[in-house]
């Protein structure tokens, strides 16, 4: 930086750990070392710095948690309906309308909830999942 003789650093540590989180770094234009003031100053805005930091991050994990539980909650559903759309078509149970649904996303290298999505659609017939070994129509 242009013009600047004299800087430090003020470190924020997250609670009891040891990680450093962030720096604060002053610069000044002179060469006169900063004062004992000026150093408890910048040691409480790298302070309130750390907990705005520690927030977001907990925020941004937390949205991440929530949108990550809310697709697996749809998935479910989606599943669900699959499985009782296939029991109800071949007349097989709905453990049986599973093993059929993960056997063919199996085979076609598909997510389970693409397949169960596509059977919902009905851009997959119930027929084309097959049927358990032994069960006859």
């Amino acid at each position: 930086m242009a013009g600047a003789t004299a800087n430090t650093s003020a470190h924020r540590r997250r609670g009891i750990r040891t990680d450093v989180i962030g720096a604060l770094n002053l610069f000044r234009g002179s060469d006169e070392p900063f004062t004992g003031t000026e150093m408890e100053i910048a040691q409480a805005m790298a302070k309130i710095a750390a907990i705005a930091l520690i927030q977001e991050r907990a925020l941004r994990e937390r949205n991440l948690l929530a949108a990550q539980l809310q697709a697996a909650l749809n998935s479910r559903v989606i599943i669900e309906q699959a499985k009782g759309m296939i029991a109800e078509y071949l007349t097989v149970t709905v453990d049986d309308a599973f093993k059929l649904l993960r056997n063919y996303a199996h085979y076609h290298n598909r997510k389970l909830s693409e397949v169960a999505s596509d059977v919902v659609d009905r851009r997959i017939p119930s027929a084309a999942l097959g049927r358990p070994q032994g069960q006859q129509s």
